[in-house]
C-alpha cells in the first residue's frame, strides 16, 4: 500500500519539495514553441531532420527518444531508427506510442522521461532511459559542459541559442500555455523525478467510491457527488513525503551497518539486528496524509483501535462541512484511509458550503490584501454577532461576497436578545414556576408561532439549510416575540392586572424564551448560555443550554391554532397600518384616529374579538369593524392580506400628497405585476421551473393584481 520509488513529482525549487496535483496552482502565460532539428543517424531520401516542437528546450539535455503516432503515415518508416541528440552527441531512439497528438508541432515530440509526467508513462511503454539533468534547486548537474550550474531560465537560453549557432534552429512560435506554480511561494513548479513515499490509491479507491455510490455517505447539494467520483476515478498514486522542517516525521528507520530497515511507530536508536546506531527517515508526511485521520485518529484510535470508547460512542460522525477546493484533498482521503483503517465511513454526510468572497467578489487571500481578520470582527460585532451575520449571508450553495455592514444587524440582533430577556426579567416580581398555559388570543397566536418555527428548523437543518434557518429565527425573536407578544404582554404585567393573568403571562414569556434560546444555541452560543443562566426555571436536568433538549416539534404540534394565528396577524397589520400613517404624515403618537377596517366576515368576526388589543395599541378615538364599511371621506387606506384599514385625515394631513402616495404605488404594483406576468407567459421558464415554484409565482401575481384592483378602486373614489 505504502511503497518508496522514484518518480516524477511536481517539484519546487524554491521550497525543494514536492507539490501535489491538487496543491498547484495553474498560471496562464504567454510563452513560445521552439522547433529544433535534430539530425537522422542514418539521413534516407533526402531527410536529414526531424523536426521537434518543445516549449521547453532546455530538457533536449535529458532526451532518451523521440515519439510519433503509430498512424502517421508521414514518420511510418523511421520508427526504430535513431537521431543524434545536437549538443550531447547521444544516440536516441525513434519510437511509435499512442500517446503523440500528430496535429501538435511536427507530429515529432521530444521525450525527456525524467521531466515530464506524459514522457515519463511513455518511457515506462518504450524502455527509454530516465536521465535527470536537474539538481533540487532546478539547476543543471554536472557533465552538460558550459550548462552545468545555469538555472532552468538561464538553460533554455544558452540552448536556443547554441542551436541557432548550429543551424538547428528551425523557427519559434508564440504559444500561450498554462503552467504549475506552487501554492506557497508561487515558484513554476519542476517536472522533476526524485525518490519519494507514496500510496498505491488502486487498492483505496474502490471502496470510498461504493460508499458515496450506496448514499452511506451523502453530497449536498448532491451534484458535488459526481464530482467526488469523477477525481477519485481519476486519481494516481499520492506521493506523501515533503522535504520540509516541519510535519509528521516519516517512522521508517535505517541501519547502514547492515541494511536493516523498517517502518515503527516508537522510536528505534539502536538497530534489532546488529546493534549499530539506526536513522530516521527525513522527509516528514504529506499534511493531507495526516490530516485524512483526523475523524477517528482523535478518538482513541491510535491507543485502542476501533474498540476505543470514543469510536463505539461517537463513529462514524454525522456530518462534515468543507469547502469544494479541498474535496479530492480532504474528504475523499479521510474516506480512503477510514474504510482502510477502520472498516467504516467516517461521516454520514458531506455538507460543501459557500465560499465567503471578498467585497469585490474575489477570493480573500493574504497575497491580494482583501482578507478580514476574524478577531477584529469578532471585537467590533461579538462572536455571536458575526456567526449569526456571516449565516444570514448564505444563500443554498452560492458563493456569496462579504458585507460587513451585514454584521451590524446581527449585533443588534444579540443586544435585542438581551433587551428582551432583561423585560423578562425585570417583569417576574411574585413569579412562581409552572406549566404554560396559553389562555389569551395573543398567548395562542405566539405558541403557535413557535410551533411552526420548531417544524420549519428541524426541515431546514434537515436540509442544511443554515441561511434560511437564520432567518426564520431572526423574523420569529425580533418581528414576532419582541416587537409584538411583548407588547402584547405589557397591560397584562402592569401594578393593576389580574395577579392570576400576570403570573400565566410571566410563566409563558419565560417559556417562550427559554424555548428561543435553544432554538438560537446553535449559531449564538455565547449570548443565550449567558441569559439561560439567569432564567428561574430548573436547570438540574440541564446546567448548560448546550446539554438541555431541542424543542420538540410533535409535543409543540399541540399548539397549533390556525384561528389564533389569523386574528393576531390582522391585530398587527391593524396597529401597524396606524402606526405607519401616524409616521408617514406626521402624526402624534398622542392624537386620536378614527379607524375603518374591511374585511369578511369571518375576518371580521376574529377582529372583532381583539378590538381591545387594537384600541390600546393605536389609539383609536373610534374602530369600526365590519364586511360593509364604507371608505370614510378624506381618509388614508393601507391595504393588508384580506383587509383594507381606512383612516380618516380629514383636518390633519393633505390629501393631494394621498392622492400622489397612492399614484405612486399604482405605478409600482402595476410594474411588478407586469413582470411576473411577463415571466409566467414564458414557455420556456414554465418547462424548466419547478412546479412549486411557478405555483408561488401565480399566487404572487394573483395578490399584486388584487392589490392593484383596489388601489386603483381608492384613487378613483379620492377623485
Amino acid at each position: 500500500l505504502i511503497y518508496k520509488g522514484k518518480r516524477i513529482v511536481n517539484w519546487c525549487p524554491h521550497c525543494t519539495t514536492s507539490i501535489s496535483d491538487d496543491e498547484a496552482e495553474y498560471v496562464d502565460e504567454a510563452g513560445h514553441l521552439w522547433y529544433l532539428r535534430y539530425p537522422l543517424t542514418e539521413p534516407e531520401d533526402g531527410l536529414e531532420y526531424l523536426v521537434v516542437a518543445t516549449t521547453r528546450p532546455e530538457t533536449m539535455l535529458g532526451d532518451t527518444g523521440v515519439a510519433v503516432n503509430p498512424k502517421d503515415e508521414r514518420f511510418k518508416h523511421l520508427v526504430g531508427k535513431t537521431v543524434k541528440l545536437p549538443l550531447v552527441d547521444r544516440e536516441i531512439p525513434i519510437f511509435a506510442d499512442w500517446h503523440v497528438d500528430r496535429e501538435f508541432g511536427t507530429g515529432c515530440v521530444k521525450t525527456t522521461p525524467a521531466h515530464d509526467p506524459n514522457d515519463w508513462a511513455m518511457g515506462e511503454r518504450n524502455g527509454l532511459e530516465r536521465i535527470n539533468i536537474f539538481d533540487e534547486t532546478a539547476h543543471v548537474v554536472e557533465g552538460y559542459g558550459k550548462f552545468s550550474g545555469m538555472d532552468r531560465d538561464e538553460a533554455r537560453e544558452a540552448v536556443v541559442a547554441a542551436f541557432d549557432e548550429l543551424g538547428l534552429l528551425d523557427h519559434v512560435e508564440d504559444h500561450d500555455h498554462s503552467v504549475m506554480t506552487c501554492y506557497r511561494c508561487h515558484t513554476k513548479l519542476e517536472p522533476w523525478e526524485s525518490e519519494q513515499w507514496f500510496v498505491a490509491v488502486d487498492g483505496l479507491k474502490k471502496d470510498a467510491a461504493r460508499v458515496v455510490e450506496d448514499g452511506s455517505i451523502q453530497f449536498h447539494p448532491e451534484r458535488w457527488k459526481q464530482v467526488y467520483l469523477d477525481w477519485l476515478e481519476n486519481l494516481k498514486d499520492w506521493c506523501i513525503s515533503r522535504q520540509l522542517w516541519w510535519g509528521h516525521r516519516i517512522p521508517m528507520f535505517y541501519c547502514d551497518a547492515c541494511g536493516w530497515e523498517d517502518a515503527s511507530v516508537e522510536d528505534v536508536e539502536t538497530c534489532p539486528v546488529c546493534g549499530a546506531p539506526v536513522r530516521q527517515d527525513e522527509d516528514v508526511l504529506d499534511t493531507w496524509f495526516s490530516s485524512q485521520l483526523w475523524p477517528f485518529a482523535t478518538m482513541g484510535w491510535t491507543e485502542e483501535g476501533v474498540d476505543a470508547p470514543e469510536m463505539r460512542a461517537a463513529y462514524p460522525t454525522q456530518v462534515l462541512s468543507t469547502a469544494r477546493d479541498i474535496m479530492g484533498l480532504w474528504v475523499a482521503r479521510m474516506v480512503m484511509a477510514s474504510m482502510y483503517c477502520t472498516d467504516q465511513i467516517p461521516f454520514e454526510h458531506v455538507i460543501i458550503h459557500p465560499t465567503v468572497m471578498a467585497a469585490d467578489g474575489k477570493p480573500m487571500s493574504k497575497s491580494r490584501g482583501n482578507g478580514v481578520d476574524p478577531l477584529r470582527l469578532m471585537e467590533d460585532y461579538g462572536a455571536d454577532g458575526m456567526r449569526f451575520g456571516l449565516l444570514m449571508q448564505v444563500t443554498g450553495a452560492q458563493d456569496l461576497k462579504f458585507n460587513e455592514a451585514k454584521l451590524e444587524s446581527s449585533r443588534n440582533f444579540a443586544n435585542k436578545i438581551r433587551n428582551a430577556a432583561r423585560f423578562v426579567m425585570m417583569n417576574l416580581d411574585g413569579y412562581e414556576p409552572g406549566e404554560p398555559a396559553p389562555s389569551t388570543p395573543a398567548d395562542r397566536w405566539i405558541f403557535s408561532r413557535l410551533a411552526g418555527l420548531v417544524a420549519r428548523l428541524d426541515a431546514a437543518f434537515d436540509g442544511f439549510e443554515f441561511g434560511e434557518a437564520t432567518r426564520e429565527l431572526y423574523a420569529f425573536f425580533w418581528n414576532e416575540f419582541c416587537d409584538w407578544y411583548i407588547e402584547f404582554s405589557k397591560a397584562r404585567l402592569g401594578a393593576g392586572a389580574d395577579p392570576a393573568d400576570r403570573l400565566a403571562c410571566q410563566r409563558n414569556l419565560v417559556f417562550v424564551l427559554d424555548q428561543a434560546l435553544r432554538l438560537l444555541h446553535p449559531i449564538m452560543p455565547f449570548v443565550t448560555e449567558e441569559i439561560y443562566q439567569e432564567l428561574p426555571i430548573d436547570r438540574e436536568r440541564a446546567p448548560y443550554l448546550i446539554g438541555a433538549a431541542w424543542p420538540d416539534a410533535q409535543e409543540l404540534a399541540m399548539y397549533a391554532d390556525p384561528e389564533a394565528e389569523r386574528a393576531i396577524e390582522m391585530v398587527c397589520e391593524t396597529v401597524s397600518a396606524i402606526r405607519s400613517t401616524r409616521a408617514r404624515y406626521g402624526i402624534s403618537p398622542k392624537s386620536q384616529l378614527a379607524v375603518v377596517v374591511k374585511a369578511d366576515g369571518a375576518d371580521a368576526a376574529l377582529l372583532e374579538a381583539q378590538r381591545g388589543l387594537i384600541e390600546g395599541m393605536g389609539n383609536t378615538a373610534s374602530l369600526a369593524i365590519g364586511a360593509q364599511v364604507e371608505k370614510p371621506a378624506e381618509s388614508s387606506a393601507v391595504l393588508g392580506a384580506g383587509l383594507e384599514v381606512y383612516l380618516v385625515l380629514s383636518g390633519l394631513v393633505d390629501l393631494d400628497a394621498e392622492r400622489e402616495r397612492l399614484a405612486k404605488e399604482q405605478a409600482k404594483l402595476a410594474a411588478d405585476a407586469g413582470k411576473l406576468e411577463k415571466k409566467l407567459s414564458n414557455p420556456g421558464f414554465l418547462a424548466k421551473a419547478a412546479p412549486e415554484i411557478v405555483e408561488k409565482d401565480r399566487a404572487k401575481h394573483a395578490e399584486l393584481a388584487d392589490k392593484l384592483a383596489r388601489v386603483e378602486a381608492q384613487l378613483a373614489e379620492l377623485g
